[in-house]
């Protein structure tokens, strides 16, 4: 029994060949993990030390709030774009079918038309349509039909011209406030060049002690223009895009309130019209009083 147990031992014992090549496979496993760690170390320093990454980190901290300044720009920029295309339709074409069906009082057929599709003028053209039906039906006085729709319409109007305002005042800010941070920015690293050129007066020339901190002082303002420029630049043509919308809802609305007046006074006229002979009609008592 002695024997086995010491047989068993034995084989089970790792001999010298297979306790070097464990060896080399663990120093090789830590040389390739040293490698690889030390690779992603070199690669994030490459990057830190490229442009623009590096300018970041050279001007100092008020980079960073420009930086955030220029994402907000980014996405108000596509979202407003986005948006303002989606709205752009034809509304000379639709404003001339709606008003085609209103004169041929078939009111309720243009409110459909208008609820299928968007965009500014198809809002206030079913808003001023669905208070002059409703007011018709109670059959309302011409003169209060006609002054509430025009209410019906300008209050409306206010959300339309809101909802496409909706933050542009963002871009504006921006615009303004990028290139003063990046101002900032330069004056704060200016004050901290001049105080190195303090420190190493006499060591080296003013001159070379005080340009590597202008430079990056300088990269600031850089970025607050950066920043700044085209955040102007798209307030102005989303301030233009959004003028054109509301010169076009304006033209829509004096429209429809000619038509809403005209089709007032045409349905006012045949009313008269029809009551005046039953007022001046001859009876036959008339007729043997007047013999």
């Amino acid at each position: 029994m002695y024997l086995l147990f010491a047989q068993a031992a034995a084989a089970a014992a790792p001999t010298p060949e297979a306790a070097e090549t464990a060896a080399a496979t663990a120093e090789t496993a830590a040389e390739v993990t040293t490698q690889a760690a030390s690779g992603s170390l070199d690669f994030f320093s490459q990057l830190a030390a490229s442009p623009p990454l590096s300018w970041l980190i050279d001007g100092g901290l008020f980079m960073w709030p420009l930086l955030i300044m220029g994402i907000v720009v980014l996405g108000v920029v596509i979202e407003r774009y986005r948006s303002l295309k989606m709205l752009a339709t034809d509304s000379g074409r639709l404003r001339d079918e709606v008003l085609g069906l209103l004169q041929q009082d078939r009111v309720e057929e243009a409110m459909r038309r208008c609820d299928g599709e968007q965009g500014p003028v198809p809002a206030i053209l079913g808003a001023g349509l669905r208070k002059y039906l409703v007011l018709r039906k109670l059959n309302y006085d011409p003169g209060a039909i006609e002054e509430q729709v025009v209410k019906a319409m300008d209050d409306y109007s206010v959300h339309i011209v809101a909802a496409l305002e909706r933050h542009l005042p963002i871009l504006g800010t921006l615009a303004s406030v990028a290139p003063m941070v990046g101002f900032l920015g330069t004056v704060q690293g200016m004050i901290v060049s001049f105080g190195s050129i303090v420190a190493r007066f006499g060591e080296e020339p003013i001159v070379i002690a005080a340009a590597g901190g202008i430079m990056v002082a300088l990269y600031t303002t850089c970025f607050g223009l950066v920043v700044g420029i085209p955040a102007y630049m798209a307030f102005n043509y989303f301030t233009g895009v959004i003028n054109r919308f509301v010169l076009e809802v304006e033209e829509a609305g004096t429209e429809l309130i000619e038509v809403v007046t005209l089709e007032l006074a045409m349905e006012q006229g045949d009313r008269d019209g029809h009551a005046q002979p039953t007022s001046n009609a001859e009876t036959p008592a008339t007729r043997e009083s007047v013999s």
